[in-house]
């Protein structure tokens, strides 16, 4: 059964004065408001105002209400706790997923520098033996072995930098972890 927007707003305007009721019974000015009226209660026989047996069932009839009362707000206020908690819990279910992945997706980053660090060094080695042999070739040949090494050091540095990145990533997720727990 579908609620109508007049009635949701109803439902709404109810258990926001639910909510100040549970709020209020709960504070020291409820604690007050209970001692003072048991005290007025309990001196209006002793100055003849109401007969003893008279306040004892009215006060027994107005606390066996309020206590019927008092139940039905406290298992609202753990239903909400409840909700709320299965809400947090699907919360930190999917963090956990998704540090999950990204922890996945940096051990793949990581294996990905790795094999670029390995075709560097690779390139490194044939760049060494150009060197070496550059003495009998042209200068065409320097130019390409000046454009090599610079591309090493630029793929050298943009490792490093992936390097960073992914001690960064790590950090972060070690972060969210310990927030986790």
């Amino acid at each position: 059964m579908k609620l109508t927007e007049e009635n949701q707003k109803k439902v709404t305007v109810l258990e926001k004065i639910a909510n100040g009721i549970i709020w209020w019974v709960g504070s020291i000015p409820s604690l007050i408001f209970h001692t003072v009226f048991f005290i007025v209660c309990f001196a209006l026989p002793i100055f003849h105002i109401v007969e003893f047996e008279h306040m004892l069932l009215v006060l027994t009839t107005v606390v066996s209400l309020e206590a019927i009362y008092l139940a039905i707000f406290i298992q609202m206020s753990v239903n909400k706790s409840t909700e709320h908690i299965e809400d947090l819990k699907e919360d930190v279910n999917e963090i956990q997923e998704d540090i999950d992945e990204i922890q996945e997706d940096i051990e793949e980053i990581q294996e990905d520098v790795e094999e670029i660090q390995e075709d560097i060094d690779e390139i490194q080695e044939d760049v060494e033996e150009i060197n070496e042999d550059d003495d009998e070739d042209d200068h065409s040949e320097r130019a390409r072995t000046v454009m090599l090494k610079s591309k090493v050091s630029n793929n050298k540095n943009d490792i490093k930098n992936l390097k960073d990145k992914i001690k960064e990533l790590e950090g972060l997720i070690e972060s969210l972890k310990k927030e986790d727990l």
